[in-house]
């Protein structure tokens, strides 16, 4: 119950630019290595740019109807479904205790949401340079939102997740560290996003949501 530990024993809880804890060491070490080698298309291969949102993968119009070469939209980002999750055993793992009803209900009671009839949604992502994200807030149907970093090639601190208030000024930013990250409750005016920032190599992140909408993996009871 690796998370579940960090969030009780090494999180710390911050009030500016609004409600969100940082957690440090959340991840097992062979969890934080399924995050490392999972195979994600590099962008620049395709000739295409970062606009700012994660919608490359088949959110933006041209993406949709995908790609000569065999009519998918281009992944840039792996969600761990059922059908894949064979291939990650320990970020599996992860997933039933995100699912498990100690876990949800703990968190719960931190962000002040009721958790029990959510469903965890867990993505790889891997950005690489020219990646930004512009400032935003998550959709109501993130009841939380979090981002676990994985960090092996020793890249800038600086490339955590920016955090702004409600007048989009830039009040910190969660440092980009091996085995480290943030959650927050979802809703208005929990801007954040990333600037454009050097990206020697890859930032590779796990993105971890419970969500109202149906995915693999609905909590337990």
């Amino acid at each position: 119950m690796e998370f579940l530990n960090s969030l009780k024993k090494r999180s710390k809880h911050y009030s500016s630019p609004f409600d969100h804890w940082e957690l440090n060491e959340p991840l097992t070490k062979e969890a934080l290595e399924e995050i490392c080698k999972t195979e994600i298309m590099d962008l620049t291969e395709a000739n295409l740019n970062y606009d700012g949102t994660r919608a490359i993968d088949g959110g933006g119009g041209e993406f949709r109807k995908g790609i000569s070469s065999g009519g998918k939209a281009i992944k840039f980002r792996c969600f761990i479904e059922k059908n894949n999750s064979k291939d990650f055993p320990h970020l599996a793992n992860l997933i039933e205790e995100l699912r498990s009803k100690d876990t949800y209900n703990y968190i719960g009671e931190l962000i002040k949401k009721d958790l029990s009839n959510s469903y965890v949604r867990v993505e790889v992502i891997c950005d690489r340079q020219g990646f930004w994200l512009k400032p935003h807030c998550d959709i109501e149907e993130k009841l939380i939102s979090s981002l676990i970093f994985a960090n092996p090639f020793n890249e800038s601190e600086n490339l955590g997740t920016d955090l702004y208030d409600e007048k989009l000024n830039k009040i910190k930013t969660v440092p980009y560290k091996d085995n480290y990250g943030y959650f927050f409750s979802s809703g208005p005016n929990t801007w954040h996003g990333m600037e454009k920032k050097e990206i020697k190599k890859e930032r590779r992140c796990l993105q971890i949501n419970y969500v109202t909408f149906k995915t693999s993996w609905k909590v337990k009871s």
